[in-house]
């Protein structure tokens, strides 16, 4: 089934078989406030690692309607340990960063004696949906890959091609971020996508038709596409952005977010299962979604 649009994909997680959580460092009120929601929802079920009676303390406090397993671990690396156990160990099915330094929830995942670890680099993805209202549009990387090489690059677009996927895109077309749509020696961003798209052509990536450069405008607008007289069959129709470095994308998703007025989806993929790793100013639905699609794609 493809998603075409963030209230199919809330619908469609509260269909799916519940998984558990793994809370990180659950002792933080915004945290416990989107447990209760999702709890509420039917999203999925939670397991709180970290300061038992602080957690126990703050439900109490808010007479939060919260049942949920506790684990009591008041060091964080430890507790961001556990989780990673409980999940390896088949007790969780995804992850939840609570009130702790994201650098210390990452090297936990990134443990190399874990099975969590795939190898790939952990990646970011903003998902909201298409100027028309009847897709997804996926933005990449817009939080944590800082400035990605041509090769980074094939990885940020192998991690979102494998999400469409499971969103049910089959063949999702990926665009190529730039200041300008036509390839310039002096801008290293229109010669990656040269390159990626080409690699794309040769079967270097797959599963998916990648194209670029091209502005903003006519990777999203077909109008604008045709305007410039592209001809290439992601011009307008991307499902996915790629954007080249992180300040592109964190202005971007920022500006969708407060400007338009779009709501946003965080992911974050790269790791043997879905992480909930949203920012703390993230709206209390923008979160909620998060954790549908981890739910979703567990």
């Amino acid at each position: 089934m493809k998603i075409q649009n963030l209230a199919q994909l809330m619908t469609a997680a509260k269909e799916k078989e519940k998984k558990k959580i793994a809370v990180v460092a659950a002792e933080d009120l915004d945290t416990l406030i989107v447990v209760e929601r999702a709890l509420e929802e039917h999203l999925a079920e939670f397991i709180l690692i970290g300061d038992e009676l602080a957690i126990k303390s703050i439900i109490e406090a808010h007479k939060m309607q919260i049942k949920a397993e506790i684990y009591h671990e008041l060091d964080h690396k430890k507790a961001a340990d556990l989780a990673v156990d409980l999940v390896v160990n088949g007790k969780a099915g995804a992850l939840m960063k609570g009130l702790i330094h994201s650098n210390v929830f990452l090297k936990a995942i990134l443990n190399k004696e874990k099975s969590l670890n795939t190898g790939r680099h952990i990646t970011q993805i903003s998902i909201t949906e298409n100027l028309e209202n009847d897709g997804l549009l996926m933005i990449t990387d817009c939080a944590i890959s800082v400035a990605p090489d041509t090769m980074g690059k094939k990885e940020i677009i192998e991690n979102a091609v494998a999400l469409a996927h499971q969103l049910g895109i089959e063949i999702p077309k990926v665009g190529i971020l730039a200041s300008v749509e036509n390839i310039n020696l002096t801008m290293q961003d229109t010669i990656d996508a040269a390159v990626l798209s080409k690699m794309s052509e040769r079967g270097q990536i797959k599963g998916c038709i990648v194209d670029g450069p091209f502005a903003f405008d006519n990777v999203i607008s077909k109008e604008a596409a045709a305007h410039k007289g592209i001809n290439s069959p992601v011009a307008g129709v991307a499902d996915i952005v790629l954007v080249p470095n992180l300040l592109v994308g964190n202005v971007l998703t920022k500006s969708l977010t407060y400007m338009a007025k779009k709501q946003v989806v965080a992911a974050t993929v790269g790791a043997a299962v879905p992480i909930v790793f949203t920012s703390r100013t993230e709206s209390i639905d923008g979160k909620l979604l998060s954790i549908a699609l981890a739910t979703y794609t567990a």
